[in-house]
């Protein structure tokens, strides 16, 4: 029992390592290589956690090989543009002008109830009011109206607005975060005088405070518990 739950943590800590050095992705915006590679790894993985006979270090190089191929394709196709577009792929245009390229939807196995389910998400309903939808590698669809479609700005207005600040977050949960406070620059002496102005008395009554560059605080309590 004890052999099984080291390997299970071993294993475990293994993957979680592999993964990281793939990068910050959700599972919907992986590569195909990069989808093939953790289906891979988790099958790989289940066998030495559920037969004691394989040694475990026999289970673990499979999984380091893939993880050194996988790195050693990144950095190719971060240098080669061409060997990019044969590994993951090109951008495909769906839509074009209001009217949808029926060869390249058939090309990408990408049906019309697909395209306007995924119009219908980003709150589009009117095809025609689309300049471009394209099919992004990662199989994201990327949609651009036309210029009389999309909502004034204010420069388009001519407003001149403040730059919103960066919030951080000070208090998370009713817990502290002392590292984030001391980088912006404050103490403990200012966090309790601004749980004073918002009459609120212990940080562990605290659900959210968060401060921005201009010091503007927002604060959200923890609701009762019934």
């Amino acid at each position: 029992m004890v052999i099984a739950f080291l390997r299970t943590i071993i294993l475990y800590a293994f993957i979680i390592v592999g993964i990281r050095l793939m990068g910050k992705r959700q599972v919907g915006e992986l590569e195909p290589s990069e989808l093939v590679l953790a289906l891979l790894i988790a099958d790989l993985a289940a066998v030495p956690m559920q037969d004691f006979g394989i040694p475990l270090l026999t289970g673990l190089i499979p999984i380091l090989t893939l993880l050194c191929i996988t790195m050693a394709l990144s950095v190719l196709t971060m240098k080669s543009i061409k060997f990019r577009a044969v590994l993951c792929g090109r951008p495909s245009i769906i839509v074009e002008n209001g009217k949808p390229r029926q060869g390249e939807m058939k090309r990408n196995r990408f049906t019309l109830d697909e395209l306007m389910e995924e119009l219908r998400m980003k709150g589009i309903t009117d095809l025609s009011t689309v300049k471009y939808a394209i099919l992004e590698t990662n199989g994201q669809l990327s949609v651009l109206p036309f210029t009389a479609q999309k909502p004034p700005t204010a420069q388009d207005l001519e407003l001149h607005l403040p730059e919103p600040g960066l919030p951080v977050v000070l208090i998370n949960d009713g817990r502290l975060m002392s590292r984030a406070l001391h980088r912006r620059g404050l103490d403990e002496t200012w966090l309790d005088k601004q749980l004073k102005e918002h009459h609120i008395n212990h940080i562990q009554d605290v659900f959210l405070l968060t401060v921005d560059e201009t010091n503007k605080v927002c604060v959200i309590e923890k609701e009762a518990v019934r």
